[in-house]
């Protein structure tokens, strides 16, 4: 049981790397300026909101591997 439930953790930390890895990539890619300054406003809140939440799975994930 135990293996099990670490294998899925791992499982779901690859699948959160990568995802990590997607946004990271998508962020530093050259963007043209924003056209529509409310866009950008939504681009920048969704970013701060998508790393805290990236952020709360890294504590909860760290609290199931102890």
């Amino acid at each position: 049981m135990v293996g099990m439930l670490e294998e899925s953790i791992s499982d779901a930390l690859k699948r959160i790397e990568a995802a990590a890895r997607r946004i990271e990539a998508a962020s530093e890619a050259k963007a043209r300026p924003a056209a529509d300054p409310e866009l950008e406003r939504k681009y920048t809140a969704l970013k701060a909101e998508t790393s805290a939440a990236l952020a709360d799975l890294d504590r909860l994930i760290g609290t199931l591997e102890r």
